[in-house]
């Protein structure tokens, strides 16, 4: 199979397939480690995002190229037929991939901003990338779409918990902004340190936590007060920690566990590119036992 010389998306609407083209238009800087990044494209015009916390996927170019390698999506919108072009450009040539949940959209202006976390020590492909985003920059992006959304009921159960790290915190406030208007809510949020810490803006009666790496949520849940009755979860963070909150709201409170929307945003060690350890399957045979309860 012949590897194309460029990201070169169908014309609009001849293909359903949400990927697009996006050029970078500003680039800031929220708080010390994190990175917002601006983007724009005819791909986003009349976009109509389905609630909060949209996640997509991101193609950023290997080292040495200005634009991702990535095929053309046919007229069928199969994803998985294109799935398979991608994976069969050779390796050092396919764009490296990301998930990542937008931040921001602004549909007057037609763009959506994305934030990327600096980790410290090593540095992983997309925090060089963001390190060295400048404006006219260009990356793919598929999503956001309804059909590969899961949706969290912002108005289910008597108060809304949540739990976020550093990596979450954007989608988490998007979750919150959403939040009915009144609604008791109680965000346990993890970040390195006070810089890291910024305005959630809620029309809810948000009470707000602020962890430090290191801490234990589980911890900080049963030392807090939380509202009366039981809450619907969204947790999203590193998948062990996401994990063990998840069992500790389910074994301990006797929550259903189709009250918790959770989310391991990346592994402790593990890239993005490495293969699912134990812990990753059992994440994901209790989401099919979800799955399944739920059907």
């Amino acid at each position: 199979m012949s590897t194309p010389a460029s990201f070169s998306p169908s014309p609009a609407g001849e293909s359903p397939l949400p990927l697009r083209r996006l050029r970078v238009t500003g680039v800031a800087r929220p708080t010390p480690r994190t990175v917002r990044v601006t983007l724009a494209g005819p791909g986003l015009d009349g976009l109509v995002l389905a609630g909060p916390d949209q996640q997509v996927k991101l193609f950023l170019p290997r080292e040495g190229r200005a634009e991702p390698v990535l095929p053309a999506p046919g007229p069928d919108g199969d994803v998985m037929r294109w799935y398979g072009a991608y994976a069969a450009i050779p390796e050092a040539e396919r764009p490296w991939m990301r998930s990542y949940t937008l931040s921001g959209h602004d549909p007057a202006a037609g763009t959506v901003d994305v934030d990327f976390v600096l980790h410290g020590g090593e540095e992983g492909p997309a925090t060089r990338w963001a390190r060295r985003a400048r404006p006219g920059d260009v990356l793919g992006m598929f999503g956001p779409s309804p059909d590969f959304a899961v949706p969290f009921d912002t108005g289910a159960g008597d108060w809304t918990l949540l739990y976020a790290d550093a990596c979450a915190l954007p989608a988490l406030t998007t979750v919150v902004a959403a939040l009915p208007a009144g609604r008791a809510a109680l965000a346990l949020v993890q970040v390195p340190d006070a810089a890291e810490e910024r305005p959630l803006p809620s029309p809810a009666r948000l009470t707000v936590h602020w962890l430090r790496d290191g801490d234990s949520p589980v911890d900080a849940l049963r030392a807090a007060a939380p509202p009366p009755g039981l809450p619907h979860a969204w947790l999203a963070g590193e998948a062990s920690v996401v994990r063990d909150l998840r069992r500790h709201l389910v074994r301990e409170r006797g929550l259903d566990r189709r009250a918790v929307h959770f989310t391991g945003y990346w592994r402790r060690s593990l890239a993005q590119d490495a293969a699912p350890t134990p812990e990753d399957l059992a994440e994901a045979r209790e989401r099919l036992a979800d799955a399944r309860e739920g059907a």
